[in-house]
C-alpha cells in the first residue's frame, strides 16, 4: 500500500519527542502495511525502540552517526569532554562524507518505489551543524515522489525548510528532568 499523496513532514524545537513522533508514525503507517526507511542521522548507538522494530518487517532501520557529539559552542567541552568542538565553517570531513552519503542512499531508495515513508531523524540537526547543506536537502525533496511521505526530526528547523513542509510541529521544553539532575533513563530518553 502506498500514500495516495506523500507530505513532508517537520517535528522540531527543542523539547523531547521528535524521534519518538516520528517512530509512532512509522509503527502506524507499518501497521497499514506502508514500507518505513528510519535513518538515524548523528546518531551511533541503537536505542531502546530498536529492540521492537527490527522485528517489523517493513520498517528497515539504518544509524548514520560517530561514536561522539560536535558543537560549535567550545564552553560545552567544560561539561563535556568527549563532545568534538569546531570552528563555525569547518565541520568534521568524515562526518560531513557519511551524512552526505547516508542522504544519497536515502534519495535513492526514496526514488525506487519500494519505500512508502522516508524518516530522516536528526536531519535538521545535521544541517545546523553544517554537517550537510540546505541546498542538498532542498535537492532531496524536489526528487520526491508524488506518493512517498517525508518526515525529517531536529532542533533549529530553518525557515526555509518549514515553508517548505507541509506539516510542521514544534516541540516545546517547558520542564525537563535533566534540570533537576537526573541523568537520561533508559527505556525513557534512550
Amino acid at each position: 500500500m502506498s500514500f495516495s499523496q506523500g507530505l513532508i513532514e517537520i517535528y522540531t524545537g527543542n523539547g523531547k519527542g521528535k524521534t519518538t513522533a516520528s517512530i509512532g508514525l512509522a509503527i502506524r503507517a507499518a501497521g497499514y502495511g506502508n514500507r518505513i526507511l528510519l535513518i538515524h542521522f548523528m546518531k551511533s548507538k541503537r536505542y531502546g525502540e530498536s529492540n521492537i522494530l527490527k522485528d517489523i518487517e517493513n520498517i528497515e532501520e539504518i544509524y548514520l552517526g560517530k561514536p561522539y557529539f560536535v558543537s560549535k559552542n567550545p564552553e560545552i567541552k567544560k561539561m563535556f569532554p568527549d563532545v568534538v568542538v569546531f570552528e563555525p565553517g569547518n565541520p568534521p570531513m568524515e562526518y560531513v562524507k557519511m551524512i552526505e552519503d547516508g542522504l544519497r542512499n536515502a534519495e535513492e531508495r526514496m526514488v525506487s518505489g519500494k519505500y512508502d515513508m522516508i524518516i530522516l531523524d536528526e536531519i535538521i540537526t545535521a544541517v545546523y551543524f553544517e554537517l550537510v547543506g540546505m541546498k542538498k536537502i532542498l535537492e532531496f525533496l524536489d526528487r520526491k515522489p508524488a506518493n512517498v511521505e517525508i518526515v525529517m526530526t531536529g532542533r533549529y528547523a530553518p525557515d526555509e525548510l518549514i515553508e517548505r513542509a507541509d506539516l510542521v510541529t514544534e516541540m516545546k521544553e517547558i520542564k525537563h528532568p535533566y534540570q533537576k539532575g537526573i541523568e537520561a533513563r533508559e527505556g525513557i530518553e534512550y
